[in-house]
């Protein structure tokens, strides 16, 4: 038996494990999330306990500089970080797929156009894209950081659409579609989407991590949501002036944020593993 072949399952289980652990990972955060929708330990606004009281039975993990219970603080934190990730993938996918489509059909001159464009702003870090449309804009909130984050990741999906569109265009069965009399509307809805989704919700998963680290970043700088958002950012940002008297308010929010990326980054390997027959086969 050759070691390839000896090393296959192993490859399999290993690619299983992350794929489960991506899935309790990011599992965890969305029940949060979604618990706190019906159920909160305390008012997040309220003084439950004295200042920077130690973790207890009464307060998991502890109260922050205000007396607010910081268990509370970070159930919000997780129902905040998906809602970001959701919307800004949500609005990057609409903005990125709709120009890489039209960069992909577009005539070679406006293509190249595109192409420049997209790689001038991929170039800039996305934080500092959102940084300048969340400046921009009247005030600082939630949605306008949203906004920022799916604009700036746009350009990542658009690029990545251009490039897999232009490679299903110039296979056989769309010369067959188009002989046929099959109009471009119909031949992107049923050929070019189905077969470029696969890798596009591969990479959404990924712009899902981004955008919550960035959010986190934006909050951190005062440019996300405002309080009594109890964004892991803000949460971080509030901590660091009690860091050595109370390191669990800067502790607990770093791992939320490490878990939640290290979880979205497996089940986005997963998925790849999954989804492409090649890396099945090897």
């Amino acid at each position: 038996m050759s070691s390839a072949t000896m090393t296959a399952p192993a490859d399999k289980k290993s690619h299983s494990l992350a794929l489960m652990a991506g899935i309790l990972l990011v599992g965890l955060h969305v029940a949060i999330g979604l618990l706190t929708l019906v159920w909160l330990p305390y008012d997040p606004t309220a003084m439950a306990g004295g200042r920077l009281e130690g973790p207890s039975l009464l307060h998991w993990l502890g109260t922050d500089r205000l007396g607010r219970d910081l268990f509370t603080q970070m159930m919000i934190g997780s129902r905040i970080a998906l809602i970001v990730g959701v919307g800004a993938v949500a609005i990057g996918a609409v903005i990125g797929v709709t120009l890489g489509l039209l960069a992909a059909f577009a005539s070679k001159w406006l293509d190249d156009a595109l192409a420049a464009t997209l790689d001038i702003l991929i170039a800039f870090p996305t934080l500092l894209i959102a940084m300048l449309v969340v400046a921009a804009s009247d005030t600082a909130n939630l949605w306008s950081a949203i906004v920022a984050l799916g604009i700036a990741l746009s350009a990542i999906v658009a690029r990545l659409t251009r490039i897999l569109a232009k490679r299903v265009l110039v296979m056989d069965y769309i010369t067959a579609a188009r002989t046929s009399g099959s109009s471009w509307p119909k031949i992107v809805a049923i050929h070019i989407l189905p077969n470029i989704w696969p890798t596009l919700s591969v990479n959404f998963a990924l712009q899902f991590g981004l955008a919550v680290i960035a959010e986190a970043s934006l909050s951190y700088l005062g440019l996300g949501a405002p309080p009594p958002n109890a964004s892991w950012g803000r949460i971080l940002q509030e901590a660091q002036g009690t860091v050595y008297t109370a390191p669990l308010g800067a502790i607990a929010p770093g791992i939320a944020l490490v878990s939640l990326a290290i979880g979205v980054n497996l089940l986005a390997d997963g998925l790849r593993d999954a989804i492409d027959p090649t890396r099945r086969a090897r």
